[in-house]
This record gives structure tokens, sequence and C-alpha cells, in this order.
């Protein structure tokens, strides 16, 4: 299984960015697919989720109206789409797949991208 994450990028504060995260050898799509973000002598945070066979959507409430979890199933891909972007978006992104029991914690989720840099200044 690799999850493979682009589309980070340096943006001014109230920019918008579009994350990609293309997922390769894991065919059954009953898990979760989450977003998540680590800022330099912080703890990794979940920020979105959703489920792979259906539209369920969870996000934390630090993104909630501001940030988009989507998925193409056709394309094995997943998105974040991220508008109105602050300073404290600031951090390196993860996707990340699994079975997951809560979605923002990293210890549902067997499969971790390398990460893409967000910097919103």
């Amino acid at each position: 299984v690799q999850l493979v994450e682009s589309g980070g990028g340096s943006v001014q504060a109230g920019g918008s960015l579009r994350l990609s995260c293309v997922i390769s050898g894991y065919t059954d799509r009953r898990n979760w697919m989450g977003w998540f973000r680590q800022a330099p002598g912080q703890e990794r945070e979940g920020v979105a989720a959703i489920y792979r066979a259906g539209y369920t959507t969870y996000y934390a409430d630090s993104v909630t109206g501001r940030f988009t979890i989507s998925r193409n199933n056709a394309q094995n891909t997943v998105y974040l789409q991220m508008n109105s972007l602050k300073p404290g978006d600031t951090a390196m992104y993860y996707c990340a797949a699994g079975s997951v029991g809560n979605v923002f914690s990293a210890n549902g989720y067997n499969y971790w991208g390398q990460g893409t840099q967000v910097t919103v200044s």
C-alpha cells in the first residue's frame, strides 16, 4: 500500500490550496482516509476524514467551514480543499488510510504518506 500526497506550497493568509493523496495497493474501500497535520514541536492533529465506500465526513473544529475533504474512487484519490488559510494552518500535512476507530486518532490508521508542506504567511 502506498499513499502519495501532493499540492502543498506557500500561500498568503486568505489563500487556498488543494492537497491530493493517491492511494495504490489498497483495493478494499471499506476503510477511512484521513488528513492529519503536524507543526514543528506539536503533536499530529487530525484535520478531516472520509469513508471511502460512502460519503460520511468529519472535520476538526479548527477547519470546519474552511476545509473540504472529498474522494474520487475511480482515480483512487482523496482531496483536501483548503480555503481561507491562516498562518496557524502551517504544518506538514499527511494522508492516512485505515480501518479506524476514532477518525482523528492516528492509531486507527495503518498506512501513511510522506507528507506535503503547507506554509501560510
